[in-house]
């Protein structure tokens, strides 16, 4: 199941399995002020993304966007990559649950990785800060980007996808 806290506290129950290596050594790059990672990051516009590709198959997905309303919200799952979620400004609300509660709304998509599911009342709601992380396998549906109260914040964060292993 999902593993959410700080980073220190995330990286810490990663310890062991070296998939996770570059993953990590991206994230204290990004951790760090004034590192190119950062200002990276910090450049972009709101609604804008970025691919950053890292060593071992993995890639990041560097955003900036503002919350969502919950019914604007989707339940996903991944087969091939297990999802490292930071946020580094802002505040957002994720909600995950294991997928054999979920009921599907459209079945797997090998070319984008995804599997999308029908909304669910009874999944596990988690505040994400700033410092923040939630490592996401195949089995946990997640529903990221919501907001924290009544209106919007703009979200800096970026989406390491992990090669599940062989």
């Amino acid at each position: 199941m999902a593993i959410f806290g700080s980073l220190p506290t995330v990286r810490a129950q990663c310890a062991g399995f070296s998939n996770f290596d570059a993953a990590f050594a991206y994230l204290d790059e990004l951790a760090r002020a004034g590192s190119e990672a950062r200002r990276r990051l910090e450049a972009l516009a709101p609604g804008e993304s970025a691919r950053i590709e890292l060593a071992g198959g993995m890639y990041a997905m560097e955003q900036v966007y503002q919350t969502k309303a919950r019914p604007d919200g989707f339940f996903e799952s991944h087969r091939r990559f297990i999802d490292v979620q930071v946020v580094l400004a802002g505040e957002e609300l994720m909600e995950v649950a294991e997928i054999g509660r979920l009921p599907v709304r459209v079945d797997y998509d090998e070319t984008k990785d995804v599997i999308l599911y029908r909304d669910f009342a009874g999944a596990s709601v988690l505040r994400f800060q700033a410092g923040e992380a939630g490592v996401y396998f195949p089995v946990d549906g997640h529903m990221p980007g919501l907001r924290s109260g009544a209106e919007p914040r703009l979200v800096r964060k970026t989406v390491v996808k992990v090669p599940v292993p062989a």
